[in-house]
């Protein structure tokens, strides 16, 4: 029994789901039971709740697990649309707070001594502005008239060394603690998560250096670690939800792009991930998030379908 076959036949229904839209690419009508048993999960229901009050919680430490905004990336990856009520919700309530350049904005309060006018207010980072155009995107907005024009703004502020520390006119002087000339490694994977889901971009001139930034800091992880961000011993811990940068946020981004695929630097980050498989073909977390204790990928002890099936999903994109 492979791997793909033991998440049917022994994970809950919310993942079973995920699988067969995700790995077997199965027609969401015809799963219409498993669905329903979805949408019945406390868990799922307690999530889809806390996305119908978008803006409730303030954006500060992104790497925050309960931030709206990585519920609904987390709903709409596994499968489920704007079909429910609660995600239609949460996408009309990110388009109604758009500045003048396109891009949407959270709900952020930057106190005066890092450089913002210590209020509630709605602004952007370069580390959550991408997710808002990517929930966008995943959840089928039309590109033309509600996301390139926001996207080709974030896009305008690449450099050579990737993507920078930078915010909205509201956010004041805010930078985070790093050289200015550096780029911030958590905003460029996210921006390379916003070209993946964008086809027309995917392969694009500007997808490809920003892929070879990551892979060049992969390639030189011991001497850079620009604003705090750094790939050693916690970057190569298996971790679930796929949400930030370390091994399983990066590879399942780059492996959607041809040229990395190729490229030697992410086959070891590959190879890295195909040794910490089991006998089984299940993978078992190394780190965990204490707020997703209960999931199955929130504990450390035994193999989780979840995080199983994240890299599952990255392996077999390498095919």
């Amino acid at each position: 029994m492979n791997a793909v076959d033991r998440l049917l036949s022994g994970s809950e229904a919310w993942l079973q789901y995920c699988v067969r839209v995700n790995l077997l690419h199965e027609d969401k009508n015809k799963l219409a039971g498993l669905r329903a048993e979805t949408l019945r999960d406390g868990r799922i229901k307690a999530y889809l709740t806390d996305i119908s009050d978008f803006h409730k919680i303030l954006v500060g430490n992104h790497k925050n697990p309960e931030l709206p905004i990585h519920k609904l990336l987390f709903l709409l990856d596994i499968g489920l649309d704007t079909s429910v009520p609660e995600i239609r919700t949460a996408v009309d309530e990110i388009m109604r707070h758009r500045d003048a350049d396109g891009v949407y904005q959270s709900m952020t309060n930057i106190p005066k001594h890092y450089g913002g006018m210590g209020e509630n207010v709605f602004g952007w980072c370069l580390c959550d502005g991408p997710l808002l155009l990517l929930a966008l995107a995943k959840a089928g907005i039309p590109f033309d008239t509600h996301i390139k024009q926001g996207f080709e703004h974030l896009l305008g502020l690449s450099q050579p060394q990737g993507f920078p520390c930078a915010v909205s006119k509201e956010h004041g002087k805010f930078r985070g603690p790093g050289r200015k000339d550096d780029c911030c490694p958590y905003a460029t994977l996210i921006m390379l998560r916003l070209m993946a889901e964008l086809p027309q971009y995917r392969d694009s001139e500007i997808a490809r250096r920003t892929v070879d930034v990551i892979l060049s800091l992969w390639e030189n992880s011991r001497e850079r670690h620009p604003y705090m961000f750094y790939m050693g011993t916690d970057f190569r811990k298996l971790k679930a939800p796929a949400m930030w940068y370390d091994i399983v946020g990066v590879t399942d981004c780059l492996s959607r792009f041809d040229h990395a695929k190729r490229d030697p630097r992410f086959k070891e980050m590959i190879q890295m991930i195909k040794d910490k498989q089991d006998g089984n073909g299940m993978f078992t977390p190394e780190a965990v998030y204490q707020k997703c204790s209960e999931w199955d990928f929130g504990q450390k002890k035994a193999p989780s379908p979840y995080l199983t099936f994240l890299c599952v999903r990255i392996l077999e994109r390498m095919k």
